[in-house]
């Protein structure tokens, strides 16, 4: 992909400039969302410019730009590249500032950059076709401010990364109660008895809009029982189904964790209805 967006302008990755003294690039100061596109079809776009918006917020930085002008600049995105199955990534740092000072500046324009990268297809609602994944856990040792969607990814990447070198796709995270918080890139969800159960938000996760889209789904139809409350390790140990939720993957099955099996090691019957149920909605939001 080779049309970005930056400050106003699209132009050729390339040429695409930021300085060296931007917030961003020296604190981590600022906000970013991730959009999946199939065939120019936006999912979620409404709660992920929200989601957005409450970050700018958290972070003070002030952006004057509408949800029109968003959809405008993510249809061009997709346009400019292709129009195929693309992640619209966006990302507002507070800008460029003529000193490092751990203050905020006043007076400093914020940074807007966009662009697009290939994504598969969008999840099928099919066992056979399901990316199946196996996954270490570890103990949370992330800010307490999870819940802002910050580009100071450092601790995530970290956390990632434990798993990753163990030859697994993801890790799930615990505090020091062992109660379940998220995955290092993930929502995450444990089913039982055909119930299925995710840890109610706070400052320690990140207010998924995969999981937000999913419970309203679930609420909605009334087939499958839903459950926002403390979710404990033992609990992950002992599941009939775990599943991951990020706008990449939607739902995910996960048959390992730690190198043991969950459940009887397949993909369950509670995550095919799921995953049925929102490739039907992916677009309504």
């Amino acid at each position: 992909m080779s049309t970005v967006y930056l400050n106003g302008a699209f132009l050729p990755m390339a040429e695409a400039r930021i300085s060296p003294m931007d917030r961003g690039f020296l604190f981590g100061d600022g906000i970013y969302e991730v959009i999946p596109s199939y065939g120019g079809r936006l999912v979620g776009f409404g709660p992920h410019m929200q989601r957005m918006q409450d970050g700018l917020d958290a972070l003070e930085i002030d952006l004057r730009i509408d949800l029109d002008q968003w959809r405008d600049i993510a249809s061009r995105l997709s346009e400019k590249n292709g129009g195929g199955n693309l992640g619209i990534y966006f990302h507002v740092s507070r800008g460029a500032d003529t000193r490092r000072n751990h203050a905020y500046p006043e007076g400093v324009e914020p940074t807007l950059f966009g662009f697009a990268f290939d994504i598969p297809p969008a999840p099928r609602a099919d066992k056979a076709a399901a990316t199946c994944y196996r996954v270490s856990t570890t103990e949370d040792l992330r800010w307490k401010r999870c819940n802002i969607k910050s580009t100071a990814l450092l601790g995530n990447v970290m956390h990632y990364q434990h798993g990753y070198s163990r030859g697994h796709s993801e890790t799930i995270l615990y505090n020091a109660r062992r109660e379940l918080t998220e995955a290092a890139a993930c929502n995450v969800y444990v089913v039982k008895d055909g119930v299925v159960a995710t840890p109610e938000l706070d400052h320690q996760k990140l207010p998924g809009i995969t999981r937000l889209m999913l419970l309203d789904m679930l609420r909605r139809d009334g087939g499958i029982p839903i459950q926002e409350r403390v979710v404990t390790l033992d609990e992950l140990w002992t599941a009939d189904e775990v599943w991951l939720s990020s706008s990449s993957k939607e739902l995910a099955p996960v048959i390992e964790i730690d190198g043991e099996a969950v459940g009887d090691g397949g993909v369950g019957d509670v995550w095919l209805a799921a995953q049925t149920l929102f490739s039907e909605h992916r677009y309504d939001y």
